[in-house]
């Protein structure tokens, strides 16, 4: 039997990590400074997590397996209480593989890319901009021309087997598609290894030939989001400059992930565990299935592996997309524009290495260093680290150190420190002050008189909002400073922005 959870005594170090006692002797960091909150339900979660250390050894026992364990936990400053694990927490096991410490949304991750446009070029036709976006992402303007072909090569081999299929057409989204964009070096798994993609055939199949697909593109819902910003200030001169940054530049960054097919393959991925758990041992009260690796298992975890990089060569291909979306409707307004990737990196995701371990990172994005970076485009400065605000706040792309307490991680965003159904029950006056200072392109025209006449419509809209305001959210000052202090990332450059489109 498991014992009963200790307190979660917490102890601030003079350098601002907490240390998380346990019985289970697992080390466990916290990297947050003294000003940024850290909710006490998810630290409440984690103490429930590390109960799976329990899980783990009766699986072993029962299996003859040689070891299965937990080694080290670490906890980003964005930490919030997530499903059964909480968002930005990296989890190191060794014999066995978590689903749930990468969650539904399979490789969502952010994509930052530069333009040869100037804020002062763009602010005067944001009018113009939000219809044009609003057709591009909700009207049915996005046009994405996909073979069947085309799909499996993308959910086979990422990113770079898309771009290796000769397309029928340079039409719609593809006119913006520059040689550039397949450039090795800027994406964090440029392709995630599978055998097969037969989980999602009737993807691939589902038009039977080129058509214009209905899934990919897809912003999604809750704090997904594509935004127009610019570089309001610099912090590190020359990082910025090799990066290709210039003050008063317009950037563009993506936030998303894998959409249905993360989703269908997670669902698959614990029904897998639940159907290789073994009869003589009891299921964990805390509901996480761990699935062991070895020869027993070994189907049960092909097929789930190759469901989980389908969805995460998807996820990479549908950040593509959604950027090209951004440039179409910035070139149709403001004229033909030039840029570069910066870097796409993903935030929820795993990482099989050859000693057995795994690294899982739920809500938390790989912060690399110089080792982790060579031979690369960014050996000489670290990772890209991209950390967004709220919506209408400033974001940060940083420099990783690979700072081995962390996993080698940062976190992925501010983090909530609102939940979202008491925030779906605020008042309306702070969401009104937003709206008049800050512009969102949702499915839904807030303007449009026949629309507002709808109550119901606009109670719903306001709602969904409400959940993803600035002020349900930390402050990404603080949390971009408690980086810094920890050693984990130094921030290259800060992001205000001008548009966000959110689903």
């Amino acid at each position: 039997m498991t014992a009963p959870r200790q307190d979660p005594r917490l102890v601030r170090t003079d350098d601002d990590w907490l240390q998380l006692p346990n019985r289970w002797d697992i080390p466990v960091d916290i990297c947050a400074g003294v000003d940024v909150p850290i909710e006490p339900s998810a630290v409440e979660e984690i103490l429930t997590v590390l109960e799976t250390a329990d899980t783990l050894a009766r699986l072993a026992d029962a299996t003859g397996h040689r070891q299965a364990s937990i080694d080290r936990v670490a906890l980003t400053p964005d930490l919030h209480k997530g499903a059964g694990i909480p968002i930005g927490t990296v989890l190191r096991t060794s014999g066995a593989l978590i689903p749930q410490a990468v969650g539904n949304d399979i490789n969502c991750g952010m994509r930052l890319e530069t333009t040869s446009l100037t804020v002062d070029q763009v602010r005067p036709r944001l009018d113009a901009l939000e219809g044009r976006l609003r057709h591009l992402f909700f009207e049915g303007g996005r046009r994405i021309a996909l073979s069947g072909v085309q799909r499996e090569a993308l959910l086979r081999d990422g990113l770079p087997g898309l771009l290796g299929v000769p397309r029928d057409s340079a039409n719609g989204i593809w006119s913006q598609h520059r040689p550039e964009d397949g450039r090795p070096g800027r994406i964090h798994g440029e392709r995630y290894p599978t055998t097969t993609a037969e989980s999602f055939r009737d993807w691939i199949d589902s038009a039977g030939g080129t058509s214009y697909d209905s899934i990919i593109g897809g912003v999604g819902g809750g704090n997904h989001f594509a935004e127009l910003q610019y570089v309001a200030s610099v912090h590190d001169r020359q990082a910025a400059y090799a990066w290709g940054f210039e003050l008063g530049q317009v950037v563009l960054m993506v936030h998303s992930g894998s959409l249905s097919l993360g989703h269908q393959a997670n669902s698959d991925g614990l029904e897998l565990a639940r159907k290789a758990w073994p009869a003589s041992v009891p299921m964990p009260d805390n509901k996480i299935l761990p699935i062991l690796s070895g020869e027993r298992n070994e189907a049960a975890l092909r097929r789930y592996l190759d469901a989980f990089g389908n969805a995460a060569n998807f996820a990479v291909g549908n950040r593509f997309f959604l950027s090209l979306m951004l440039r179409q409707g910035l070139s149709a307004e403001c004229g033909d524009l030039t840029g570069d990737l910066v870097y796409d990196a993903p935030h929820n995701l795993l990482w099989r290495h050859d000693d057995g371990s795994v690294v899982h990172r739920k809500g938390a994005t790989p912060a690399g260093g110089y080792a982790d970076m060579a031979g690369g485009p960014y050996a000489m400065w670290g990772e890209p680290v991209i950390v967004p605000g709220s919506m209408g706040a400033a974001s940060y792309v940083l420099r990783g150190h690979g700072n081995p307490r962390t996993l080698a991680s940062a976190c992925h965003g501010a983090g909530r420190r609102v939940p979202r159904g008491a925030a779906s029950r605020a008042g309306d006056a702070e969401l009104d002050a937003f709206l008049a200072e800050f512009r969102v392109v949702t499915p839904l025209d807030h303007r449009d008189p026949a629309v507002t006449r709808r109550a119901d419509v606009m109670a719903a809209w306001r709602r969904d909002l409400k959940q993803e305001a600035p002020w349900v959210y930390k402050d990404i000052g603080p949390v971009v400073s408690s980086l810094g202090r920890a050693g984990v990332a130094d921030p290259v450059v800060e992001l205000r922005p001008l548009l966000t489109v959110k689903g």
